[in-house]
């Protein structure tokens, strides 16, 4: 059995690739509004527009949400239904949290990584690039988001468990 401090390192270890992806594309939200408003000047003042740039809007978006759910759910930002959790004295809040991360967390983002694999790989066989004449190249690039993200949320449950798993041993004393 690992001890507390083995434990919380363990945790810590495998949430620092989560965060320093997470903590870097909160930028793109703000480089999102830039591109947004770069567009609508194009089009409206200019009456010009550019194809790559509104991808690029949609691949920051998929960025923000693909590569910082993993960031989201380790600062506890993630959606809960909180009606009666927040109620829940710590320990019950560790077991839920615990069981959440084994029984529908992990197994939801293996999933994904196991059916977006062949999907990714098929994409990066050919190189798949933008259908829009004008569009980004490197669409394989975005695609490997997703098992990417599914990586990072296993890790993220990983360490859920480890730190619930603590919390547990720790009030069962």
């Amino acid at each position: 059995m690992l001890s507390a401090q083995s434990t919380h390192i363990l945790a810590t270890q495998a949430e620092r690739l989560g965060g320093m992806l997470g903590r870097a594309v909160r930028w793109l939200a703000l480089g999102m509004v830039v591109v947004t408003f770069a567009v609508v000047i194009l089009r409206y003042f200019f009456n010009s527009g550019s194809i790559a740039l509104q991808e690029s809007i949609q691949w920051m978006h998929a960025g923000v949400f693909l590569l910082g759910a993993a960031w989201t759910l380790q600062q506890d930002g993630h959606v809960r239904v909180d009606v009666f959790y927040r109620t829940m004295t710590p320990r019950q809040q560790a077991h839920v949290n615990l069981w959440g991360s084994l029984l529908l967390l992990a197994p939801v983002a293996l999933l994904i990584l196991l059916t977006s694999t062949p999907y990714v790989w098929e994409s990066w066989k050919v190189l798949e690039g933008s259908r829009e004449t004008g569009g980004l190249p490197g669409v394989f690039l975005l695609k490997t988001f997703i098992p990417l993200t599914a990586f990072l949320l296993l890790l993220q449950a990983f360490a859920e468990v480890l730190r619930n798993a603590l919390v547990l041993r720790e009030s069962g004393r």
